[in-house]
């Protein structure tokens, strides 16, 4: 079992930024993969980022790219999510997830484990 506990979300103006962290526990993450999620209201639930726990592989969605980054601090446990130049469409729920190490990035809800219980965001204009 792997708990995800996600923080740093908030009200943010648009253009501004925003730190996302999510503190894991449970077991050894060496051979998982940790990912972002976000589902706005009405909305699917959508991949924006993943790393593998060892940082081989890390994957950005073409909405996240250029704005946002994902990393990992493995003496904390923690994944972090530097949202920059956020928008009012960037305004959700943001989960973290996690699962058991891939060949290739998973990108879709129903591959994940384990989920976090969310962070709002609000961006707005």
């Amino acid at each position: 079992q792997v708990q995800l506990v996600e923080s740093g979300g908030g009200l943010v103006q648009a253009g501004g930024s925003l730190r996302l962290s999510c503190a894991a526990s449970g077991r050894s993450l060496s051979d998982y993969i940790m990912a972002w999620f976000r589902q706005a209201p009405g909305k699917e639930r959508e991949f924006v980022a993943g790393i593998a726990w060892s940082g081989v592989m890390i994957l950005h969605s073409d909405t996240a790219k250029g704005r946002f980054t994902i990393a990992r601090d493995t003496a904390k446990n923690t994944v972090y999510l530097q949202m920059n130049s956020l928008k009012p469409e960037d305004t959700a729920v943001y989960y973290c997830a996690s699962r058991p190490l891939t060949k290739f990035m998973a990108t879709r809800p129903h591959d994940y484990d384990f989920w976090g219980q969310g962070t709002q965001v609000t961006v707005s204009s």
